[in-house]
């Protein structure tokens, strides 16, 4: 099985905090648009006859496009793959494009997932990280969006500059009051050359406090807990049977086609990724060329990603697989290494399984940096 990610490489206008690849000009709409199906065809055997379960538009903002426009998107999947029956097909939207008339559209089409960029229910929020969208068309969105859909995620941020940890109960609590059964929530990170990094430089917003981003980081937890959601990666909460299939794949090391600008794949020994420019893009695709470059990891590579991405999800990392793929002095350095974060109560080994703590999930980045393989062949 594989999934195949599309980026949509526009917004209608940049949000402060965002490092992603995009461009707020729709100029060159249509032109990429052709691109991308073009992209489709030229890579359709690099999955090598695996069946597609999942589609995912990603971006910039998805929602930009026609329903048009991401039909003939998805028709182009379906003539150079093998489709599963039904496949998990998302669209990232914001809510300022989710009219009551597009939802519908959207609703007799291929979608069959929403991912909806809300980030906050609090106006002061979303003018400071300069959202397109205002509360009340959150709101609105949700209440027409879930007449439609049934799989619905929701996007929130936590350890916004005064946004106070009650404000943050409060936006979990109007998130699960729409019956949403996925949340995905992300701490807010100062990325350089950012909008917000140059705004926080000169004072006229305030520096993100980490302290502050891990209470609100078990908040959620609790909150999201007594809910009835299962906390099955660092950033992704869900209600049994709506885990997402596309990020799932990710962090289970299975293969995946990323098309469009700046969009990354994988195909179990090898990453790639294409360039993140536009016009260049169009430019390669349209003398049929892939913009792209490649890296084959090594076992110590593969190691430390396996590492990384188990210690994020309730699966861990098995013992046992990394001795089977990697060997036993990888098995040995990871037993001795993580043995202090045992001792912490960061780590615990269940059925030699790894796994972070309620206490150890918020710094699992962290330990698993600390964990990677950096001298060992």
């Amino acid at each position: 099985m594989a999934g195949i990610y599309i980026h949509i490489p526009f917004c209608k206008q940049a949000c402060f905090y965002c490092d992603f690849h995009f461009s707020t000009s729709l100029k060159k709409k249509e032109d990429m648009i052709s691109c991308l199906i073009k992209e489709i065809e030229i890579r359709k055997d690099e999955l090598q006859n695996k069946t597609v379960e999942t589609i995912y538009f990603g971006g910039g903002t998805p929602s930009v496009l026609s329903i048009e426009e991401i039909n003939l998107l998805i028709d182009a999947v379906y003539k150079n793959h093998t489709v599963i029956k039904n496949p998990e097909i998302t669209l990232e939207a914001n809510p300022d494009d989710l009219s009551e008339e597009k939802i519908v559209e959207l609703s007799k089409s291929s979608i069959n997932r929403l991912s909806i960029g809300v980030q906050s229910f609090f106006e002061k929020d979303l003018k400071l990280m300069n959202r397109a969208h205002n509360a009340s068309e959150a709101k609105k969105c949700l209440e027409i969006a879930t007449q439609y859909f049934n799989n619905i995620s929701l996007d929130l941020i936590y350890g916004i500059p005064d946004c106070t940890n009650n404000e943050w109960r409060e936006n979990i609590q109007l998130a699960l009051s729409f019956g949403i059964p996925h949340i995905s929530s992300y701490a807010l990170t100062v990325e350089e050359k950012t909008a917000l990094d140059t705004l926080i430089k000169k004072g006229k917003i305030k520096n993100v406090d980490d302290e502050k981003a891990q209470e609100q980081f078990n908040i959620l937890i609790d909150e999201l807990n007594k809910a009835g959601f299962v906390h099955y990666e660092l950033s992704n909460f869900s209600k049994e049977g709506y885990f997402s299939k596309n990020n799932s794949s990710y962090w289970l090391g299975k293969w995946y086609l990323g098309i469009g600008p700046s969009a990354h794949s994988f195909n179990g020994v090898q990453r790639s990724w294409n360039i993140n420019n536009n016009s260049k893009y169009i430019k390669a695709i349209g003398q049929n060329k892939l913009p792209i470059k490649r890296e084959t990891l090594t076992k110590k590579d593969a190691y430390n990603e396996y590492v990384m991405t188990g210690l994020r999800t309730i699966w861990g990392v098995s013992l046992d697989k990394i001795e089977n793929d990697y060997g036993l002095k990888y098995r040995n350095y990871l037993e001795k290494q993580s043995q202090k974060y045992i001792n912490q109560n960061l780590l615990i080994l269940e059925k030699n399984t790894l796994k972070t703590t309620n206490k150890g999930k918020f710094l699992s980045d962290g330990i698993a940096s600390d964990l990677f393989m950096v001298n060992l062949i």
